[in-house]
């Protein structure tokens, strides 16, 4: 089962935790601009012509659905998203050269980003609005070898270097019947700052059960394997290589028809399908204040729901709250709104997930505050 075919039960599932875990904050923006149209687009489309963005590559086959879903919305305009890793959008966007930057990991606000945000946006702080949801495949190529399994502290031990051959006694003992080569394994990784390195090194570290001693972060820190740029690079060195693996987003992964480990939290084994990543997005907590929506993945990372893929991140669009020029602001919250409305129904078939329909409220109420 893929996402691309059943998106639509992971908003189900997803609904009821994210909704919870958004309420309690401000409902009604100061100075919004009114209640959303049928459509769901509130006020005019106008402000500035071509809006830049740059960041994570995770969520570029979204923003490509959006920016379609916003021409044919408001003619004439356009979004010019380059997807350089989240560690450029966080750059980017901090030195304010893109009028907004994707991240598949929140600001860090001991390495000064969140001080150089806001900075960046006049003296106002800058929100986090998660619009894409989407899983991180363990993509793999080991020809004869189908439905692979591993679960937290052997994909830690791979990643690191401990374990290097793939008939490693480690990955044996969960993958029971099955004839495992004696070849190396080949570890493919993000050369590029990446959000989704981030997601994945904190998802090692919770569920590694001590065996990542490494740090999270944008950049790999495993001191194994060979780098490639982006998620098009990684799907590409998976595809070509025998013996390869890697972390990639669902729809690189589905694009280059790659194989994907099933992961076993204690619960038994858990392919990546919409249920199994549903059930684990409904773990995630929002954890910022007021319309900043950052969330807090741990428990989602470290925990052992039956049927529950927990390898998920999900990618922030970064914005001034206040500081932006009038037709900036304008641009961007026409272009956010676009894409939190009907433009999600288009994201299953992209391999992504739609918003729940709570969290898509609390999404647009922040957006409408923009300013």
């Amino acid at each position: 089962m893929k996402l691309k075919q059943h998106g639509a039960v992971l908003a189900m599932v997803a609904a009821g935790a994210l909704a919870l875990a958004a309420c309690g904050s401000n409902s009604t923006p100061s100075g919004g601009s009114g209640a959303l149209g049928s459509d769901g687009l509130a006020g005019s489309c106008g402000g500035k012509q071509s809006l830049s963005a740059e960041g994570s590559s995770a969520q570029k086959n979204a923003v490509d659905v959006f920016v379609q879903a916003y021409q044919a919305k408001c003619p004439g305009s356009n979004v010019a998203y380059n997807p350089t890793g989240s560690g450029a959008g966080v750059k980017q966007f901090n030195a304010g050269l893109v009028d907004f930057g994707g991240s598949d990991s929140a600001l860090n606000a001991a390495n000064g980003e969140v001080a150089a945000a806001q900075a960046r946006c006049k003296g106002n702080p800058a929100w986090h609005l998660p619009m894409v949801f989407g899983p991180v495949a363990l993509g793999y190529n080991l020809p004869g070898v189908t439905n692979l399994v591993l679960n937290g502290e052997t994909t830690a031990k791979i990643f690191n270097g401990t374990v290097q051959t793939w008939n490693d006694p480690a990955i044996a003992a969960l993958n029971s019947g099955k004839r495992l080569p004696a070849q190396p394994i080949n570890v493919i990784f993000r050369s590029d700052q990446s959000g989704t390195t981030d997601n994945f090194q904190k998802y090692l570290a919770a569920a590694g059960k001590g065996a990542w001693t490494q740090k999270a972060g944008k950049t790999f820190n495993g001191g194994v394997g060979t780098g490639s740029q982006g998620s098009a690079g990684v799907a590409q060195a998976i595809s070509s290589a025998p013996g390869t693996i890697g972390y990639i987003e669902l729809s690189y992964a589905q694009d280059n028809k790659l194989a994907m480990a099933q992961l076993d939290s204690g619960s038994g084994p858990v392919a990546l399908t919409d249920d199994s990543v549903g059930k684990a997005i409904a773990g995630a907590k929002v954890t910022g204040q007021g319309y900043d929506l950052r969330l807090d993945l741990k428990s989602v990372y470290g925990g052992n729901a039956a049927g529950a893929y927990p390898l998920v991140l999900a990618t922030y669009e970064l914005v001034c709250s206040k500081g932006y020029d009038p037709a900036v602001a304008q641009a961007v919250k026409a272009f956010l709104t676009t894409a939190a409305t009907g433009a999600q129904a288009q994201l299953p078939a992209a391999g992504y997930a739609p918003l729940p329909v709570a969290f898509q409220q609390k999404l647009l109420t922040a957006i409408q505050a923009i300013s």
